[in-house]
């Protein structure tokens, strides 16, 4: 329990699946938003530019993490507003689909009457709630999948046969936030998507509540082959703040908003964009992907908790015996950057003393590089950048 005390009487904090605090950088990421992007994003003048130029970024910063486009993302004020939003968009399409049909076809497809929606009894309430409510009101038929009390999984078999011709949306979450379970999501996609192919029948939506599993494992909207992704801030060192990743939204995959107003995201969920919390999603899903990349051989020399860090400055280290600093900047490709201060350039292949000052482990400090940017520096860059080491890490690494 968190009100354990150590035999020191600090506290041990073991309840992370609750929340998690702040990295350094998210913190850093708020504060510059707060004071440089105050701006309305709506609006012409320089602190508005630079708002939405913040949103945009992190746009492109949380879809790159789940593996879309930046056009796919939709913030959020969290995972509750995310996944009300995904079960209001089954109910709405599978209404409007069942009308044009009705008028084409007269329900020939079997798709009349109310909607049905398929979920797990272990979800989180924002999904569980919400399908009650809907139930109870009248406007559809849910089915709540048990887990099996052997694998505490939900089947696939026991989500297709639950299936009917008017199911609208199964809603499976990723990972279960007790048991840590996680669920056969690609194994329901592939049965989905074949169901999919005929004609005759309703499309079948697909939704997953990632909030548990980002960041603990790698999440994939495309591997997991679905049409929607419950992005949550604050389980992974971000902010209270949330996203939702739908696969073309309304193109490829519906999505009706839930309130109406001046038109922001889309129109797809209005309201003036929290500049400062998004400002600070886009920064922790940049660092889980800088991670997810480097497979947990990162480690960032800047995270000094109660120090604030240089906008354009990064000192990291890749571990590895074969990953000095020195060795893979010399087998980059495209990368130009230095191990430390230029002026100390002759002090060889030694880690650098200013790193081993600050605490830095001699062998963390031997593989650090120093990366800083400037006006120039465009996020193509940045991403060239890390394929580059990524594709020199592994060369050195099969070369010993």
């Amino acid at each position: 329990a968190a009100d354990r005390q150590r035999n020191d009487g600090t506290a041990i904090y073991m309840d992370y699946n609750a929340t998690t605090p702040l990295e350094p950088e998210v913190i850093q990421a708020i504060s510059e938003a707060l004071q440089d992007a105050w701006g309305n994003p709506s609006s012409n003048y320089i602190a508005g530019a630079k708002a939405k130029a913040t949103i945009n970024q992190s746009r492109e910063n949380v879809a790159r993490m789940v593996g879309g486009k930046a056009e796919d993302i939709i913030f959020t004020s969290g995972g509750t507003e995310a996944n009300n939003m995904v079960l209001h968009t089954a109910v709405e399409h599978f209404r409007r689909s069942s009308r044009a049909a009705g008028q084409r076809e007269g329900h020939r497809n079997g798709s009349g009457g109310l909607p049905h929606i398929i979920t797990s009894n272990v979800e989180h309430d924002s999904v569980k709630l919400v399908a009650e409510h809907l139930q109870k009101e009248g406007k559809a038929d849910v089915t709540y999948v048990p887990v099996s009390k052997m694998t505490a999984r939900v089947e696939v078999e026991d989500v297709i046969a639950a299936l009917r011709p008017n199911t609208c949306l199964v809603s499976i979450m990723l990972a279960n936030n007790e048991t840590g379970v996680i669920m056969p999501i690609p194994e329901i996609s592939q049965r989905i998507k074949c169901l999919n192919k005929q004609q005759e029948r309703l499309r079948v939506l697909l939704h997953t509540d990632a909030a548990q599993a980002l960041g603990k494992i790698r999440v994939d909207a495309c591997e997991l082959g679905v049409d929607y992704l419950t992005v949550v801030g604050h389980k992974f060192y971000g902010p209270r703040v949330g996203a939702l990743f739908v696969n073309g939204p309304g193109t490829r995959t519906p999505l009706y908003p839930m309130l109406f107003g001046g038109g922001q995201e889309r129109n797809f969920r209005p309201g003036t964009e929290n500049t400062a919390m998004i400002a600070g999603l886009g920064k922790v899903c940049f660092l889980l992907r800088m991670r997810a990349v480097f497979n947990n051989k990162i480690r960032f020399n800047s995270h000094y908790p109660g120090s604030d860090i240089l906008p354009n400055t990064c000192n990291v280290s890749i571990l590895g015996p074969s990953l000095q600093g020195w060795r893979v900047l010399s087998n980059c490709r495209k990368l130009l950057a230095s191990v430390g201060a230029a002026c100390h350039s002759d002090s060889g292949n030694r880690p650098s003393h200013i790193l081993l000052s600050c605490g830095v482990p001699s062998e963390v400090a031997a593989g650090a590089l120093r990366l800083s940017v400037g006006r120039a520096t465009t996020k193509a860059d940045v991403d060239a950048v890390v394929e580059d080491l990524r594709e020199t890490v592994r060369q050195l690494e099969e070369m010993d």
